[in-house]
């Protein structure tokens, strides 16, 4: 079977995409490797109609909102590679099996480069975080640490004081200018040098020179690179920005390669799940649009 549309990514922003190809009738394939970004948050935040709703509570209602429609097909499984051009794209799976498609959407995700502290792999989306507006109310107003990443994270901590209280921890990768560090004390920033050695407890820093301090929630910027190297691949072209690397799109967002288009995280920034589902939506009404408009139905 030819499907109209092959979704790669079954998460916020390609369930989204999806729900606006099957409204129209499309025969669209999701293809779902089960690796959303947030699996370790316990609640979710800032989505409108599913404030503190549960990630996997979320995803569920979706899968079970997009299965009503018949023209939906779903493969639980990874794709090991994707070809083909405009109206003729191939993708194979793990098990050798072979999927044909007219259009392509990368919906795959990012990957989170943490930084390399013990602990805090272990403690991300549940005490440390990249998103305040995501998780930032429920600290209360307590203290934060803010994990220096890059240059970015000067800003983030100037954000944070929406927040709390706030620590920079600089941890040997950013030296603010003169400017930066006007700003930072000027909103009442807490500026700490020494590196960070461990994070214990739930949010407890732990410093190289032995000294502890504890924390309501911490925050870090992660570098983020896309979590599937398929779209790179097929030879669509990626671009650099202040958060990392993502696939480069236009405003409709199809990529570089014509008919293969990439919607989520994976292909703008900032990120968040009500961000995610509405680039996604836009995302399918395009895909939709390529078709009815760039080649016969």
């Amino acid at each position: 079977m030819r499907h109209d549309v092959i979704v790669i990514g079954g998460g916020y922003a390609g369930m989204a995409a999806a729900l606006q190809l099957l409204r129209a009738r499309r025969q669209v394939l999701v293809i779902d490797a089960g690796q959303r970004r947030n699996r370790f948050a316990r609640t979710s935040h800032g989505f409108l109609g599913q404030d503190g709703a549960a990630p996997d509570a979320i995803a569920a209602t979706a899968r079970q909102q997009l299965a009503r429609y018949a023209t939906l097909s779903w493969v639980d499984g990874q794709v090991t590679q994707a070809g083909g051009v405009n109206d003729a794209f191939s993708v194979s799976m793990g098990d050798g099996v072979v999927h044909e498609g007219r259009r392509l959407l990368f919906a795959t995700g990012v990957a989170d480069l943490l930084p390399d502290v013990a602990g805090l792999q272990e403690r991300w989306g549940v005490s440390v975080f990249h998103c305040p507006y995501c998780h930032g109310f429920e600290l209360e107003r307590g203290r934060i640490g803010c994990i220096a990443t890059g240059a970015m994270s000067a800003h983030q901590a100037m954000l944070l004081t929406e927040w709390g209280d706030v620590t920079l921890f600089t941890n040997g990768v950013l030296e603010p200018d003169a400017g930066a560090l006007a700003e930072l004390n000027r909103r009442g920033v807490a500026i700490e040098t020494t590196r960070v050695s461990a994070i214990t407890r739930q949010a407890t820093v732990q410093l190289a020179d032995g000294r502890t301090a504890d924390f309501a929630g911490l925050f870090v910027a992660p570098r983020n690179l896309p979590a599937s190297p398929l779209a790179e691949q097929l030879g669509c072209a990626l671009e650099d920005t202040p958060l990392g690397r993502q696939i480069r799109t236009d405003a409709t967002r199809e990529t570089s390669v014509p008919g293969a288009f990439a919607c989520g995280d994976v292909a703008r920034a900032p990120h968040s799940v009500s961000l995610a589902v509405g680039d996604g939506a836009w995302a399918g009404g395009q895909v939709h649009r390529s078709l009815v408009f760039d080649h016969a139905a």
